[in-house]
């Protein structure tokens, strides 16, 4: 799968993925107005607003971008019409071909880690009947229980083809408080670090690994430290434009081919028709078109810093 992912990130030169971490005050009102209007102030109206809000972004970036990212709890908070819009969100998403990285942050015992590897990324027999229940391409995973927790992931990419991305530095401020300890003269994070190289060397795709890393843009040091560690694993990038990290701190995120990182911005993309410079020139029914107008100036940036 992650061959799958380069071969889209260089044909659109786009090392970049969309969160599509919704939120109702994001979601302009027009939108709310008419799924209200339909199913009344409920978690059935709030579900269809949220993934009217995605449709419109997903159609206006598809020629643009690789990946989205959506963020299950943001669709969690509505339930279980919340979850139906994150599948009909992944659909949708299938359709216009395009990459779908479930950010679930899953990690758990040995049986349980199956049970949410088998549900995000692989398939259920049901009777006669073998079902995909959400199907996203990649999950992010919580390496906290360690191979117990990881390994049955694994198991169901190699199985499915598909990826995973393993937390290993943060982009949250209070990340530091775990990830940066030190133990036997390394921080926890570089140990992670080297576990995900050993754990990617297990499911190979090129001369990438389909066990990737998630690595904050805003702490570029440890990036630099996680790439040296993890020469073969692509590192997923959050962090970007509101969460403080700048274009010009990325480039040690990246290997010397120009490839190794893909850069995640969500509310700078999603909520770009509520700030400088794109609200000025987009109102809330163009909020789709100041998303694509933010993700343009995005890869520019990115691609600027990197050299690409």
């Amino acid at each position: 799968m992650i061959s799958k992912l380069i071969d889209s990130i260089v044909d659109k030169k786009a090392p970049v993925v969309v969160g599509l971490d919704p939120n109702m005050k994001f979601i302009p009102e027009y939108i709310r107005k008419e799924a209200f209007g339909k199913h009344g102030e409920t978690l059935e109206g709030a579900a269809e607003a949220v993934f009217e809000f995605n449709k419109g972004i997903i159609e206006a970036i598809s020629d643009l971008v690789p990946a989205i990212k959506p963020q299950i709890a943001m669709y969690e908070q509505f339930g279980i019409p919340g979850l139906e819009a994150y599948i009909k969100t992944i659909e949708l998403c299938h359709e216009k071909g395009l990459i779908v990285i479930g950010d679930v942050k899953r990690g758990d015992i040995g049986s349980t880690s199956e049970s949410y590897a088998i549900a995000h990324l692989g398939e259920i027999e049901v009777g006669g009947n073998k079902i995909r229940p959400f199907d996203e391409d990649f999950a992010t995973v919580n390496p906290y229980l360690g191979s117990d927790g990881v390994k049955p992931f694994i198991e169901v990419c190699n199985k499915m083809d598909k990826g995973i991305f393993v937390l290993v530095k943060t982009s949250n401020p209070s990340s530091g408080e775990f990830q940066g300890k030190v133990s036997d003269g390394k921080a926890i994070y570089e140990h992670v670090a080297e576990k995900v190289h050993e754990w990617g060397e297990t499911s190979m795709d090129g001369s990438y690994s389909n066990v990737g890393a998630v690595v904050g843009a805003t702490y570029p040091a440890e990036g630099e430290t996680a790439r040296r560690l993890m020469p073969h694993t692509y590192i997923l990038v959050p962090g970007y434009g509101a969460q403080g990290g700048k274009a010009d701190d990325l480039k040690p995120f990246f290997n010397s081919d120009g490839l190794g990182a893909i850069v995640n911005s969500s509310r700078g993309i999603i909520a770009a028709y509520t700030k400088e410079p794109y609200k000025e020139r987009f109102d809330e029914r163009h909020y789709a078109d100041a998303s694509r107008e933010a993700v343009i100036d995005m890869c520019l940036d990115i691609n600027r810093a990197i050299g690409g």
